[in-house]
């Protein structure tokens, strides 16, 4: 049996879910449409918190999941595959429109972003994975992705994150540029917060 049957036969098995198991459709609908939602805000809410740990955790966050995006991109003009529901009779319960399967910026921009958090906060940071790991589950329930395009896609992220960290550990001149533009952002902030509380 080829990879692309194996990959097809588990794709079956999950997508029949949601005929065998309808009453988790609905929630399958918002964690594969909406969910993604739940990490922009959260990466909003650690830039808020004024910590300059959870700063540098997010300029890493959006530089990886920039880099992973891209490649993400790429291997989708190189590599181009067909939807399921394109090749096969799916149950398909949301739309999407018929483009690159392969791999699924679902599940890059989650676990690029999860992986990120799990560097700097180890706790949070499994709750983060484990949230990016059922978006990418969801979209194969949905019928939207295979099973290769979400692994593939929580590779790249997870990849990405680590390289992305490394570079930062090992290169003090990378390092000082990403506290360059925290310490500038930080400038503007604080001219901004003055004029709004200033009588």
């Amino acid at each position: 049996m080829s990879f692309t049957e194996v990959d097809y036969r588990v794709f079956q098995l999950i997508n029949d879910l949601g005929n065998n198991i309808s009453i988790l459709n609905p929630l399958m609908k918002i964690l594969a449409s909406k969910a993604e939602y739940v990490f922009y805000v959260g990466v909003v809410v650690y830039w808020f918190t004024r910590q300059e740990k959870h700063r540098r955790m997010v300029a890493q966050s959006l530089l990886s999941a920039s880099i992973a995006l891209a490649v993400s991109g790429v291997l989708g003009v190189f590599f181009y595959r067909d939807r399921p529901f394109v090749t096969h009779s799916v149950l398909q319960l949301i739309p999407h429109p018929a483009n690159a399967s392969f791999p699924s910026d679902h599940a890059t921009a989650a676990f690029v972003i999860a992986a990120s958090i799990w560097i700097f906060r180890r706790k949070a940071g499994y709750v983060w994975l484990i949230l990016a790991a059922c978006i990418a589950f969801s979209r194969i329930w949905t019928g939207v992705h295979y099973p290769s395009d979400v692994i593939g896609g929580a590779g790249i992220g997870i990849i990405t994150a680590i390289l992305v960290n490394q570079l930062f550990l090992r290169s003090t001149k990378a390092l000082k540029y990403l506290n360059l533009f925290i310490h500038g952002y930080e400038v503007v902030e604080s001219k901004v917060w003055r004029r709004k509380t200033s009588p």
